[in-house]
């Protein structure tokens, strides 16, 4: 039999608390070099006959963590314009499959774990490269920037957060942050209000160029940015990159390869794993922390999401 969970099945099950120290557990397997994680095809789809004018991209992303009983592999695709029709820019469905014996266990909605495990990773940076209590400055108000504040929630004691978007997305992003999240939640004018004397700065936009300058930033803060992950893609300002105590990274060789790592000349050599920052971390200066995100990732969260539906009995069981 084959588990069928909606999202509102995995809803049901996910929870952020539990799922950071298995995100923790995900990104020390990849550092460390225990995963299978093949190169992740990614290919235009919604074309003309000739091949142009793409509707958007398609992504097979792959991972399984040695000893596992289970690996998993998520079908993503991001579509820009589908804001414009109501509809997410990215949409996603995880195969849960046997590591032994190779048959399908479960079908999953993907974005909410998609959406999940990347605020978790941002999350993990804020909890150790930040103290005490956190003023949060977020720039972008769409749903992974509603997803990092939950996650950074769950991880650290939140004092206030700022929500700065160009858009009037903003007062919706804060006004869904005031129902989720107990503790003050604004929205602002300017991405320096939102960033004055933050603890912490959460990019999470499709930006193209610098969302914030670096003279804008307080001398002592974390950027954790999550939104470029294409080389025409950029978030942050590379005098920040340039200027940091230490610049980490979920995916050193593929952030070596975004918009924001290209142009402050950072390469993988530059960027520490994220491990690093767990185990040795820095709260003095401006610190980044970069985030491309990682089928690993997904395959640890979609396994949990999996044992916690079997074992409460959520979601519909059909044979193929």
């Amino acid at each position: 039999m084959v588990r069928v969970l909606s999202d509102a099945d995995v809803a049901a099950v996910l929870s952020l608390s539990d799922l950071l120290p298995v995100v923790e557990d995900a990104v020390r397997a990849q550092d460390a070099g225990r995963v299978e994680r093949p190169p992740r095809p990614h290919f235009p789809v919604g074309t003309d006959a000739n091949g142009s004018d793409p509707a958007g991209t398609a992504l097979t992303m792959p991972a399984y963590v040695h000893g596992r009983d289970v690996y998993a592999t998520k079908l993503a695709s991001v579509h820009p314009e589908n804001p414009e029709r109501g509809r997410d820019t990215v949409n996603a469905q995880i195969a849960v499959t046997d590591a032994e014996t190779g048959e399908p266990l479960a079908y999953l909605a993907g974005n909410r774990i998609t959406n999940a495990r990347t605020g978790c990773v941002g999350a993990l940076a804020v909890r150790s490269l930040t103290e005490g209590s956190v003023t949060l400055g977020l720039i972008g108000a769409g749903a992974q920037a509603r997803w990092q504040a939950r996650a950074a929630d769950a991880a650290v004691d939140l004092d206030a957060v700022r929500v700065y978007s160009p858009s009037v997305s903003r007062e919706r992003c804060a006004a869904d942050l005031r129902d989720d999240l107990d503790c003050s939640v604004t929205a602002v004018d300017t991405p320096e209000t939102a960033v004055r004397d933050a603890d912490a700065v959460v990019t999470a936009t499709t930006a193209t160029e610098p969302v914030v300058a670096h003279d804008a930033l307080p001398d002592d803060v974390l950027v954790v940015a999550v939104g470029a992950y294409t080389s025409e893609m950029q978030e942050l300002d590379p005098a920040t990159l340039r200027a940091a105590a230490g610049v980490w990274a979920d995916v050193p060789e593929e952030v070596a390869e975004t918009g924001d790592a290209l142009a402050a000349d950072l390469d993988a050599a530059d960027l520490r794993p994220l491990t690093d920052a767990l185990d040795h971390p820095v709260r003095d200066g401006v610190r980044v922390a970069l985030s491309v995100g990682s089928a690993v990732f997904d395959a640890a969260t979609a396994e949990r999401v999996y044992r916690d539906a079997t074992e409460r009995g959520i979601g519909d069981e059909t044979t193929l």
